[in-house]
């Protein structure tokens, strides 16, 4: 389901602009869709056919996602292999901090090397609805204060349902803009819709390496963007918006954890409004890679922060589940994945 379908539904119940707020207002903080002021009535203030229509509204938007089977980590996080409408699954994490990672589509056109979800390929695109609809079941379990869109899927390949799940949740969500995070190989659509939003959020690149020829093996069908070219759109949003580019790489050992890698990235984040994310690769089937030893992991880390950069070195939530991003569902469909020692750490 799409919002503006969403919204027309409401409409059709006779709701006016007011109602329609209302009924979103109350669906994102996961309270019942009539719900209104201590000691005010539905009947004060939603008219008699959109109250009669709540109950079976409620139900569909419920159905829009359901948890199928939650795996809690030693973290604080949990992941959640969540159900859609139509019987596809994807993947939801609810973060320590009062976060929260929300797919955008079932399956990934991009085949990154590393990644389970891009395995599969691409089934299909999440209804804006849907995506918001991740956030709401989130909000039944914990607090929700940041939604990062770094699930299953590539943002930029269902860029307007992810937009308009962003508009709706800063706006009408209680998201502040800065804490919706969109995450994306790199697309020359995502640079230029962006900034014209009324809500805008954080962008997190994934870089994964400073060579081209390198870039083009690990992601083989992300656009063919140079990754100094990436670097400096990110800089010129982050500069736009006021908040820090936030740059993903997966470090992989012995193929983009070389000090002349590093060297290359420090040339190129040094100086920029950035802050860049290690995050040691979470072992797949039949990828061919490995991670990196913790201590190899901190090191790099910690040459950048010696030239000024702000680095951060984090484990992706679900190590200890093998519940990396996409193995839940792989595992439900019987698809081999690999155990990622939590003791690699």
């Amino acid at each position: 389901m799409r919002i503006d379908q969403l919204r027309q539904r409401l409409r059709e119940f006779g709701a006016k602009s007011c109602h329609e707020q209302r009924v979103l207002r109350a669906w994102l903080q996961a309270q019942p869709l009539d719900a209104g002021a201590r000691r005010q009535q539905s009947a004060d203030f939603l008219p008699l056919a959109l109250r009669e229509a709540l109950p079976r509204l409620a139900d569909e938007l419920a159905g829009l996602a359901r948890a199928r089977s939650e795996h809690p980590g030693r973290d604080g996080s949990a992941r959640l292999l969540v159900e859609l409408a139509d019987g596809q699954t994807v993947e939801s994490v609810l973060l320590p901090r009062d976060g929260v990672c929300v797919s955008t589509q079932v399956g990934c056109a991009v085949g990154c090397r590393f990644c389970m979800t891009g395995q599969g390929g691409l089934l299909r695109h999440l209804g804006g609805a849907e995506i918001v609809a991740q956030v709401v079941l989130a909000r039944r379990a914990r607090p929700v204060k940041k939604v990062v869109f770094m699930g299953m899927g590539e943002p930029a390949h269902n860029l307007d349902n992810v937009l308009d799940a962003i508009d709706l949740l800063g706006l009408e969500g209680g998201i502040g803009h800065k804490n919706l995070v969109f995450s994306t190989v790199g697309d020359p659509r995502v640079f230029e819709r962006l900034p014209e939003g009324r809500v805008k959020p954080a962008m997190a690149l994934s870089l994964h390496t400073t060579d081209p020829g390198l870039r083009a093996q690990l992601l083989p069908k992300a656009p063919r963007i140079a990754p100094e070219t990436l670097v400096e759109e990110g800089e010129r949003y982050a500069r736009a918006t006021g908040y820090p580019i936030q740059y993903q790489w997966t470090l992989l050992d012995g193929v983009n954890d070389s000090d002349a890698e590093i060297d290359r990235l420090i040339e190129l984040l040094a100086g920029k409004y950035a802050m860049m994310n290690f995050i040691p690769f979470n072992a797949v089937e039949g990828a061919g890679f490995k991670r990196p030893s913790w201590e190899k992991a901190v090191s790099l880390t910690q040459r950048l922060r010696q030239y000024g950069i702000i680095a951060c070195l984090r484990d992706s939530a679900g190590q200890d589940i093998d519940g990396g991003c996409g193995q839940l569902r792989a595992r439900s469909l019987g698809v081999p994945v690999s155990s990622a020692s939590a003791s690699a750490r």
